[in-house]
């Protein structure tokens, strides 16, 4: 008697336990619980871009920084002409550089359409 009881009462227990789980599978594939999972989902991955774009920021600061150091060029020099701390090359680099420049630029002749330069 004792032994039927307790099997039923396993089995009993056995058949909650199985509803239970299943009842839960079958709320998560809701579509309101598939989409606040989606949800979930791309605020995190958004929470990982946003991780990931200040480290290359940090990096490229850091690279910045050692490329100026290595070139001679002071960030942190105040100069009283340029108050955004910019700094430039010098001047006479920077004008023989637009004094070399002798790029031409062609213009055609003003009555030559040529209809295939549209394609």
């Amino acid at each position: 008697m004792f032994r039927r009881a307790f099997w039923f009462t396993a089995g009993a227990a056995a058949g909650v336990w199985a509803t239970t789980k299943v009842n839960r599978q079958l709320k998560k594939l809701t579509p309101e619980s598939l989409a606040a999972q989606a949800a979930d989902k791309a605020v995190e991955a958004g929470h990982r871009l946003k991780d990931f774009a200040l480290d290359v920021k940090a990096g490229m600061s850091q690279r910045e920084d050692e490329l100026n150091d290595a070139l001679g060029l002071r960030r942190d020099a105040i100069d009283p002409v340029r108050p955004d701390n910019v700094t430039a090359l010098p001047g006479p680099r920077r004008l023989r550089a637009i004094q070399n420049d002798k790029t031409t630029h062609e213009t055609r002749p003003a009555g030559s359409y040529n209809r295939n330069e549209d394609h």
